[in-house]
Parts: structure tokens; C-alpha cells; sequence
């Protein structure tokens, strides 16, 4: 059954979502999401965990999340719906992988909006009013129940920010934009000007204190993947844009090259602006590891107060933006799951504005209960990162069945080189997952089991009128790929044995070979020609022409 038969089947009004976002809305929504709390924490938890070499990190980590946008860039000009990441493995490998993938995406989306609101809290602790939010235990900053209850109340008036149209909120989401990208660059040019220290980069115990694991580690850890994540939110509204196929690619590439370009000399800047007072003998011991507002707190250091106090304010609009723009993406990816018939069909509803406020009220309540089990914003980062770049992993695989199988379709943008960009952009989404650890990647592979099990019950009961076939066979690749790659994190330098079996570069050699495995296997069982053609004319075309 078409999808656009399905809303007049089930005798239910959906309105459904409007074209409306132009170029400006698309690549401030994608840099909006780049520019959150990441750039208030990253460079401290970078300097912490690789010493002045965060700025290679940084480096690796920028070209990574590049490669990975460029495929998602000829993606989503090639196919503009709502929740694209989300989508894509399905209609190269079917229902099996792409309700794998499309769960990876959700958990992704649903669960950036409480990182940032922890981070606004976080921040408030330079107030006396708010120092009751949090406490210290072990390193870390826990939420109180006062906080908790604080926390709660932020989520709530994100979300309902996002039950404006979507024409509102992408001007109100640029209006935030110029702010949040302005800031980091004032803060840049400030500290260049007046504190820039070069003996710094040598100080401590060296420029390179813990070698290339302390430089790989930081790239997942620190919260440098985190900060750079986000490009992928204008595939997200591709449902939504005014003129999807000349807008998207240049939307998700452009944020990227800005958002990579201002992390880079954010670090450089950090680091050269800290006082000796700060930096101690040994780089992970240092005062600065303390801070609780890293920029603010340097800024009232070297007396300059008023950057300082502009900082604090941008510590509640920065990441309140990002988690704005979070919430709505991930409304719009339950929406496109709903569409391909994962989810229950309620999911769809809109209302008269056009917005899918059921997704909106489900990740909400998600949000609030991540504020339970992970209270702190660094022990949120490592789960949400690793979810993040499992997401990005069906956007390569997908991108080489569609050249493989549909080497005629119209690519608006065609990525240079994609033959051998795709595999590439597969073994950096696992080399990214490698380095963020057993520690963190255990508790995602809990995250998947519950996945599976909503989108098994939503199957068992019918909560969808569509039935996507499981195609198991064009899947088979997926259960050794997730289970390959937590036994090669549980064996490697990265893990959590004395004795690795796959010690530092050996154990990334391994990924690389492994991915490349998988990968070419995925290609020989993806979905033929024919089959993909057919649901995409089923889903994608009309979903373009009936939205209005």
C-alpha cells in the first residue's frame, strides 16, 4: 500500500509537513546543531586527553565527520524526505537493516537535547542561585533533584518551541544561529589578541604527552566527534526544504567546512589563552580540567570580564539551540520511520501547523529520562557519539548500493571519487566506534537490544497498517557486523583486557579490514534494482509531490 493511501485508509486527517525552509534555514539548522555545547566543553576534554595534540585530533576528527557528510550530501539531494539517515538503508536493503538504522538515528536525534541542557546547567554553576543544581562525585558533575527537576523543565520548553511551524522555527533557529556562530569567533579573536601564550603548546609534560592512543582517544572521548556531529540535520528536514536538490548538498557540506574551521582554532585559542597558574606539570592533572565554564572561567582569568559574561549567556542559547533543533529532527525521523512502516502509524500525525507533535511529545519524555541513568554531560557524550557514527554507517553502504544498483538515477550533487569514498566513509564510522571504547559502546549495544524489541512489538500488534517485508537476506550481513564489531572493542587496545589481543594499530588494521569485509558482502546481497526502484517510487515520489 502507497503511504499516501494509507492516511486515507485509516480515515485520519494529516495535514502533513510543508515545504518551506530555504538555504539559509537548511545549512543554519545543520551548523545550528554543529555549534551547541560541544564548543563550550570540547576543547578543555580534548587538552585533558591528548595534551596540545588535541589540535591533530581535532584534524582527524574534522576530516572524518567531512568524508561522512560528503556521502550524506549526494544522498540527500538524491532523495529530499524527512528523516533521511533514517531511511536510506531501507530502501537499499530493506526492512531488516533499515529499521536497524533507522532506530540508530532516533536514539541518536532523541537524546543530543538532554547533553545540551545538562551543559546549560553545568554552566549556571558560576551563579550561587543555581549551585544546588549539581554536585561532584568522582569527577564528575551529577544532577541533584532540584536539578533534575530544573532539567525537566528546560526539556519541556525546547519541545514546545518546536510546536510552532516549521517556517517559525527555522527563523527562529537562524536568528540563534548568527548569535552561536558569532560568539566562538569574538571568543577567538579576543583571546588571540589579548592572552596568546606560544610556550604554551610545549608546556606541561609536552606537546604530545600520550602519544597517537592519548590523540585517537580524543577524537571519541573528549567530545570532539560530538561537537562536529549534526551536518546530517538538513537530510533530516529534506522533507521540508523549499528546493531539496540544489539546497541540501551544499547545506550539509558548507556547515561542516564552517563548523571544523571555528573547533580547530577554538582549541589553539584555549590553549594559548591559558594562564601557567592553570596548566600544572602533567596536562590530565591540570587546574583546568576543574572548570566548570572552561572559556568563561579563562576569560575571567586574564581579566577580561565581559567576554566572560557573554559566554555565560551564550552558555543558555548556544546549547538551548542545539537541543531545539535536535528535538525537531528527531520528530522527523520518527515521522519517516512511521512512513516505512517501523513505527506505529500515529507517529505520521500532524497537526495544523504541520508539525508531528507525537514525536515531539516521545522525545521529550525519552529526554527526561536520560537525565536519570546518565546525569553528567561527559558520560552522555561517549553513548550519543558511538549511536551517532552507527547511524552514519548506513549512509555509506547505502550510497554504494544506489551507485551499484541505480547508476542513472539524478544525483544533484555527484561526490567525487565515490567508488572508493563510500568503503572509506564505512571503515571511518567503525574506526570512530573502535575508539570510543568498550566502556561506552556496551551500554549502546544495550540501547539496540531495546530498540529491537519496540520495533518487534510494532510488528507482533499491528500498530502499522504497512508490513515492510524483513528481507532477510539483503540484511544478513547486519548481526555479524554488530556483533564483529563489539568483540573487536572488547579485544582491542580500547577495551577492557590487560593483555589486548589487538594491541594500538593492530586492532585498528583489523577494523579496516573487517569494515572493508562487510561492506563488499552488503554490496553482493543488497536488494535488486528493481525492488529498490519500486519502493522508492512508492515512498520517495510521492512523499515529494504530496507534500505541500
Amino acid at each position: 500500500m502507497a503511504t499516501s493511501d494509507k492516511a486515507a485508509a485509516s480515515g485520519t486527517h494529516r495535514p502533513g509537513l510543508r515545504r518551506e525552509i530555504g538555504f539559509i534555514g537548511l545549512i543554519w539548522a545543520s551548523e545550528g546543531s554543529i555549534i551547541g555545547s560541544g564548543w563550550l566543553f570540547g576543547a578543555q576534554g580534548a587538552l585533558a586527553a591528548a595534551g596540545p595534540a588535541a589540535i591533530i585530533s581535532w584534524a582527524i576528527g574534522g576530516l572524518a565527520i567531512l568524508i561522512l557528510a560528503l556521502v550524506h550530501a549526494e544522498l540527500g539531494g538524491m532523495y529530499p524526505v524527512s528523516g533521511g539517515t533514517a531511511r536510506f538503508p531501507h530502501y537499499a536493503y530493506g526492512g531488516a537493516a533499515g529499521a536497524s538504522f533507522g532506530w540508530f538515528s532516533w536514539l541518536q536525534a532523541a537524546t543530543v537535547a538532554p547533553i545540551e541542557v545538562l551543559a546549560m546547567i553545568t554552566y549556571a554553576q558560576h551563579y550561587s542561585w543555581a549551585s544546588g543544581w549539581e554536585k561532584t562525585e568522582g569527577g564528575e558533575h551529577i544532577l541533584t533533584g532540584p536539578g533534575i527537576a530544573v532539567a525537566v523543565g528546560l526539556m519541556a520548553v525546547i519541545t514546545a518551541v518546536n510546536f510552532l511551524s516549521i517556517r517559525l522555527l527555522a527563523r527562529t533557529n537562524s536568528a540563534a544561529t548568527w548569535w552561536k556562530v558569532g560568539v566562538p569567533l569574538l571568543t577567538i579573536f579576543v583571546l588571540a589578541i589579548a592572552q596568546f601564550h606560544s610556550s604554551n603548546f610545549t608546556a606541561a609534560d609536552g606537546f604530545n604527552p600520550y602519544g597517537a592512543k592519548g590523540i585517537l582517544s580524543a577524537v571519541s572521548t573528549s567530545g570532539i566527534i560530538f561537537a562536529l556531529l549534526g551536518f546530517e540535520q538538513a537530510d533530516q528536514l529534506a522533507g521540508e526544504s523549499a528546493n531539496p536538490k540544489r539546497d541540501i548538498p551544499r547545506a550539509v557540506i558548507g556547515s561542516i567546512v564552517i563548523g571544523i574551521a571555528i573547533y580547530i582554532l577554538l582549541q589553539v585559542a584555549f590553549l594559548a589563552a591559558l594562564p601557567a597558574s592553570q596548566i600544572g606539570s602533567h596536562w590530565a592533572t591540570s587546574a583546568f580540567n576543574a572548570l566548570t565554564g572552561p572559556f568563561a572561567q579563562v576569560a575571567t582569568l586574564v581579566s577580561l570580564g565581559w567576554l566572560a559574561a557573554i559566554l555565560y549567556l551564550d552558555a543558555v542559547v548556544s546549547p538551548a539551540g542545539t537541543g531545539l533543533i535536535y528535538i525537531t529532527g528527531s520528530s522527523r525521523v520518527s515521522y519517516g520511520l512511521s512512513r516505512n512502516g517501523y513505527v506505529p502509524s500515529v507517529f505520521e500525525t500532524t497537526d495544523r501547523r504541520g508539525v508531528p507533535w507525537v514525536g515531539l511529545i516521545t522525545a521529550f519524555v525519552i529526554g527526561c529520562v536520560c537525565f536519570l541513568p546518565f546525569p553528567s554531560w561527559r558520560s552522555l557524550v561517549g553513548l550519543i557519539t558511538s549511536a551517532s557514527v552507527l547511524m552514519y554507517a548506513g549512509a555509506p553502504l547505502s550510497f554504494g548500493v544506489f551507485r551499484n544498483r541505480l547508476p542513472d538515477a539524478h544525483r544533484p550533487f555527484r561526490l567525487p571519487g565515490g567508488s572508493w569514498m563510500s568503503p572509506l566513509a564505512f571503515i571511518v564510522a567503525n574506526l570512530l566506534i573502535l575508539w570510543s571504547g568498550w566502556t561506552t559502546d556496551w551500554k549502546l549495544g544495550v540501547a539496540i537490544l531495546i530498540g529491537y524489541a519496540i520495533l518487534i512489538a510494532n510488528r507482533v500488534f499491528k500498530m502499522n497498517p504497512i508490513t515492510p517485508q524483513l528481507d532477510l537476506r539483503a540484511a544478513q550481513w547486519l548481526p555479524v557486523y554488530l556483533v564483529g564489531m563489539g568483540l573487536i572493542v572488547y579485544l582491542s587496545d580500547f577495551g577492557p583486557l590487560k593483555h589486548p589481543w589487538f594491541p594500538l594499530w593492530w586492532d585498528m588494521g583489523v577494523t579496516a579490514a573487517f569494515s572493508l569485509a562487510i561492506y563488499y558482502w552488503a554490496m553482493a546481497v543488497a536488494l535488486p534494482s528493481e525492488q529498490i526502484q519500486r519502493m522508492i517510487d512508492q515512498v520517495v515520489v510521492p512523499e515529494e509531490q504530496d507534500i505541500v
